[in-house]
């Protein structure tokens, strides 16, 4: 695959321009080699080392694992990325459960409360893949109290999450 990529697009940046150059690189590498787990691995371990903590580079960890189905890795990855949500709410720590709604706008399209959705939402769904089903509730619960509209879908999770238990009880 690496053949087949441009220098061009290895070169791209549209990561907001606060990533270093090396490191965005480092990442195209990553995507361009996922199906060589090995290879993708070292350029993501690149990246985090040219941009240690990067939010970016924790995303793409996030993303590598997921996709993999490493999802006790994954899991790690959207801990840090809950960190980074937090943090660009102006929150000073990382304990999600504090979050409310007097905390930011999260009925709106505002970058920072819907990236905490989101990762929030991929938090509950890892801990629920990895049968951790009072903490996923917990996470996706927290999701349905800061989105009552749904638009990040937690109350199917949770839906989902029910039925499954229900049918083990009842096997």
């Amino acid at each position: 695959m690496l053949d087949e990529v441009d220098e061009d697009w290895l070169a791209r940046r549209y990561y907001g321009g606060d990533l270093p150059p090396e490191a965005e690189r480092c990442l195209h590498l990553a995507a361009a080699s996922y199906a060589d787990s090995g290879a993708a691995l070292a350029h993501l371990a690149r990246a985090a080392e040219v941009a240690p903590g990067h939010r970016l580079v924790d995303l793409g960890h996030y993303k590598f694992h997921f996709y993999k189905a490493n999802l006790d890795r994954a899991l790690v990855y959207g801990e840090r990325m809950i960190g980074h949500a937090m943090a660009a709410l102006g929150v000073n720590h990382t304990d999600w459960r504090t979050i409310s709604p007097a905390t930011a706008d999260f009925r709106g399209l505002e970058p920072a409360p819907r990236l905490f959705l989101f990762a929030l939402v991929a938090i509950g769904y890892l801990l629920l893949r990895t049968g951790r089903l009072d903490a996923g509730r917990e996470a996706l619960g927290k999701v349905s109290e800061l989105d009552p509209d749904d638009r990040f879908g937690a109350a199917r999770l949770i839906a989902i999450a029910d039925q499954h238990e229900r049918e083990e009880v009842g096997a």
